[in-house]
């Protein structure tokens, strides 16, 4: 990055305020732009909260690099409101020293120190990422080493770390196997915006178990060396042994981890709610699982699979534990092709399904597994956060950089549109899966202006890759059924036409929602798309509303014969020519004209006809609920 002559800068963090003089990029500033935002914007928006920042640019929560097994990870994070919860990197790096490899070289099951030569390739790593902080203005108290198993556990591991801090001037924080259960577990929490269930961190040396819930706090974790690349040393050894100290390793392996589960203190109410939803969620972090992720990616049966993150990555569990497959897969050579497997990660195939079929033996009735990307870095920032922003939903987070001034209104309004819950079983039909709650409409409203600019030809096929490659692609904490279903309200919010090179994406991303998901991700768009034109800046006039929403669901009365069920939406408008109820603002007819308005309810009663209606596949029974709206004058 270019310098040119450095500012003085003044930023408040955490009730603290830091100056540091930082060297800036010769681009104006005003040419950056971060979160749908030009710097001007952001040094304003932080203006309203009092917050003074000289240069928008150098925000930030801290620097981070953890030293594990497989690599020296670096980070420089900004966990300044109103992003926090999503910890926004700035900047990332890896440094690819194994310290396992370090202390096992040639194979060797005994640890060996690690050499001088490692020890100054570590050193010279962070003198890199050192003046990389010096670049971003970070302060010195803002920068953490977080040392994991294999430092602590290295033979010469004090003279590692001194020789470190003697180089750098930094202190190396070493995390004992209890810390580090507990911050991979909030890495893990940091990941999606709900998780509840138990969690595993899968590394080179060790493997931790543990529990999340929402409602309180795991008190116990437990660790056991049978990391992805400790476990394949002890598989070696036992083959040449026999079958008789493979089947030992098993059972030793599963009682370990049988007696861990019983020990954990599982809340009752967990294990009940487990019960009642068909078993547990597994949650699963560190390279030895995601890297077995990746491999389940591409052999999924939504072929290629539409979103390359494997974070939110979820399968069910009899999917998980059918390793054959992909115990095949990684030992061909076709596995270079993969995403994100590298030769290191095929060659731990066999010892990551080993440890799978322990899991299963062990652990009690499993629903799903979710892939999660937090680890000890994420853990790490996450546990700084306050708990009020820990518990905010990413999603909405995300979206809050391209939050319009009327967006909560406009929100509330798009929710006003959906059916709530029903207890008369006709209509339970007809009413939205619990994946459209009132956050993921937040985030709808919020982010709902961001393709207006964009030509005809774009617009369709940019909102679509919006959570998989566009302006949400890098946002931690979601799902991939969050990401599908609003890149897919957004679609169709956008009403263009979508180039035929995108049509085989569209179908994908549908598949990895339910088909009712799927059809309401169509209505939410297309009401989207109606409300976006009434108000096309995201603001409401002072004046009061244009419009107003309301929705029921009936067991009749649609349809060219009017005896058809399905959904009623009615929109409220000013009435016309002046009467009681029309001073709104709006100029006469503007927004109250008839084709103005019939154009937008087409849209909308359209995916409610039958033939429009969505299929899982060919031949499959389709899927849709009839759509009938009506406009009435008087707000």
């Amino acid at each position: 990055m270019k310098s040119m002559e450095s500012p003085k800068l003044t930023v408040d963090i955490s009730r603290r305020t830091h100056s540091a003089t930082c060297k800036t990029p010769r681009r104006s500033i005003t040419d950056w732009s971060h979160g749908g935002m030009n710097w001007q914007q952001i040094c304003k928006s932080y203006q309203r909260k009092r917050t003074t920042i000289t240069m928008a640019w150098w925000i930030w929560g801290g620097s981070v690099f953890v030293l594990s097994f497989n690599g020296i990870r670096f980070s420089i994070s900004d966990l300044t409101p109103p992003t926090a919860r999503i910890l926004p990197t700035l900047f990332q790096d890896r440094a690819s020293i194994s310290l396992y490899d370090a202390q096992h070289e040639n194979g060797s099951i005994q640890r060996r120190p690690i050499s001088k030569k490692v020890q100054m390739d570590v050193v010279a790593s962070l003198l890199r990422f050192k003046q990389t902080c010096i670049d971003f203005g970070v302060p010195q108290s803002n920068i953490h080493i977080i040392a994991t198993e294999a430092t602590r556990t290295a033979p010469n591991s004090e003279e590692f770390r001194d020789s470190v801090t003697k180089a750098t001037g930094w202190t190396i924080q070493m995390l004992s196997p209890e810390e580090e259960g507990r911050v991979g577990s909030l890495g893990i929490a940091s990941s999606l915006g709900v998780v509840e269930g138990l969690v595993m961190d899968l590394g080179g040396g060790s493997v931790q178990i543990t529990w999340v819930s929402r409602k309180a706090e795991a008190k116990r974790g437990f660790s056991f060396p049978y990391g992805a690349a400790a476990l394949m040393q002890k598989l070696e050894e036992a083959k040449k042994i026999g079958n008789e100290a493979l089947e030992k390793l098993a059972e030793e392996i599963t009682s370990n981890f049988r007696q861990a589960y019983n020990n954990l203190d599982i809340p009752e109410d967990m294990k009940e709610d487990a019960k009642k939803n068909g078993g547990f969620d597994l949650y699963l972090s560190g390279g030895g699982f995601r890297g077995w992720g990746y491999m389940l990616m591409s052999q999924s049966e939504i072929s290629p699979y539409p979103i390359q993150i494997i974070n939110g990555f979820k399968v069910s569990f009899s999917s998980f534990k059918q390793t054959a497959p992909t115990e095949i897969l990684a030992a061909t050579e076709e596995v270079v092709k993969i995403f994100r497997v590298s030769d290191r990660r095929r060659a731990q195939a066999p010892a990551v399904a080993f440890l799978i079929h322990a899991l299963t033996l062990a652990l009690p009735k499993i629903k799903d597994v979710r892939f999660c990307q937090g680890g000890v870095r994420e853990g790490f920032l996450f546990g700084k956060l306050p708990m009020e922003t820990r518990l905010q939903d990413p999603l909405v987070t995300a979206t809050l950089p391209y939050k319009t001034g009327s967006a909560s209104q406009i929100g509330e309004l798009i929710f006003r549109a959906l059916p709530k819950s029903s207890t008369i079983s006709v209509l339970k039909e007809f009413t939205p899966p619990a994946l459209f709650n009132s956050q993921f409409i937040s985030a709808v409203a919020n982010i709902m202006h961001t393709q207006s600019s964009a030509t005809k030809e774009t617009r369709s096929s940019a909102a679509l890759h919006s959570t998989a490659t566009g302006l949400l692609c890098y946002t931690h904490g979601l799902s991939h059924e969050r990401r599908a279903a609003l890149a897919l309200v957004l679609y169709d919010s956008c009403a263009g036409d979508l180039p035929s090179q995108h049509e085989s994406f569209l179908a994908r991303l549908r598949l990895i929602l339910s088909i009712e998901e799927a059809w309401w991700c169509r209505y939410i768009g297309r009401v989207t798309a109606f409300v976006g034109g009434i108000y096309p800046a995201g603001l409401i006039p002072p004046q009061g509303p244009r419009i107003d929403l309301e929705v029921r669901c009936v067991d009749t009365g649609l349809g060219k014969k009017g005896k058809l069920p399905g959904i009623e939406l009615t929109i409220k408008i000013p009435q016309r020519g002046g009467g009681p109820g029309s001073s709104n603002g709006v100029t006469e007819g503007a927004f109250t004209d008839e084709n103005f308005l019939a154009a937008g309810v087409r849209r909308i009663e359209k995916i409610g006809k039958r033939k429009h209606w969505l299929e899982r596949g060919k031949g499959q029974e389709r899927f849709g609920i009839k759509v009938g709206v009506k406009i009435v004058e008087g707000l």
